[in-house]
């Protein structure tokens, strides 16, 4: 799609038609940035958006083994490190 930048104040603006902010579910506030030359308009996200959902995908951590507890110890174990 084709558009024209329009003139706000100092400033210029596009405008998005209706379909294309709900095809991408832009609410009130968006998010933009630059990337590889390309102005990115993107839905607002909270902080921590989504990290509810992943740690439930990722399942209980009951099982889980303790890196630390089995990892072999190394030069810098035998050598350098002093308590």
């Amino acid at each position: 799609m084709r558009t024209e930048l329009i003139r706000i104040g100092n400033s210029r603006g596009v405008r998005i038609p209706k379909p294309l902010i709900e095809q991408c579910g832009l609410g009130n506030t968006v998010e933009l940035r630059v990337q590889n030359d390309c102005l990115v308009i993107s839905p607002e996200r909270r902080p921590r958006q989504g990290w509810e959902e992943a740690f439930r995908a990722a399942g209980s951590a009951m099982n889980d083994e303790r890196l630390l507890e089995t990892a072999a110890p190394n030069e810098f174990d035998h050598k350098e490190w002093k308590w």
